[in-house]
């Protein structure tokens, strides 16, 4: 895709939707789950891919491969407390940047959105290591309500065919 090619939408909605993912990414990195929870439709897919997303999520692995329930255990997990891979929860700060707008369907308030992020995590559970994670996300968002919620995420890690570390927290 060209910046030619990119999908125009006013600047008010661009700017929901940059304000939208900004509040993800800090939600996120703050594990305050249940705030991020909000932000999801009842029927969300979350999928991290092990490797280039050229596959149906349901014929092979996958880091993550999340429908609304499975999430939503993900989150109580994190949330105990006694999750040891997360005990203490993991210092966290998450850069979000070249959002584009991939498709728009104003009349039903739905778009499709890709960005980069760097996120920069303190594991200092494991070895006090600062872990670089790096990709590209694409978000589709919905409106529901009045407002905008994430009916699907997928996380496309540059170094999602190599080694990872654990993957134990919202990416």
């Amino acid at each position: 895709m060209s910046a030619a090619d990119a999908v125009r939408v006013g600047e008010v909605i661009r700017r929901e939707i940059e304000t939208l993912l900004f509040y993800e990414a800090r939600l996120a990195d703050e594990s305050r789950y249940e705030e991020w929870e909000a932000l999801v439709t009842d029927d969300v897919h979350y999928w991290v891919p092990a490797a280039t997303p050229d596959y149906e999520p349901s014929s092979r692995l996958s880091y993550i491969n999340d429908n609304r329930a499975r999430l939503a255990t993900r989150i109580r997990q994190l949330k105990t407390g006694v999750r040891h891979a997360q005990t203490p929860p993991s210092v966290m700060r998450r850069l979000v940047s070249n959002v584009e707008i991939l498709s728009a369907d104003d009349e039903n308030g739905a778009y499709e959105v890709g960005s980069n992020f760097v996120l920069y995590e303190l594991a200092h559970q494991a070895t006090g290591d600062i872990r670089i994670w790096a990709g590209r996300t694409i978000h589709r968002l919905r409106r529901i309500d009045g407002r905008l919620k994430i009916a699907a995420k997928r996380v496309d890690l540059v170094n999602a065919a190599g080694p990872i570390p654990n993957l134990t927290f919202l990416i």
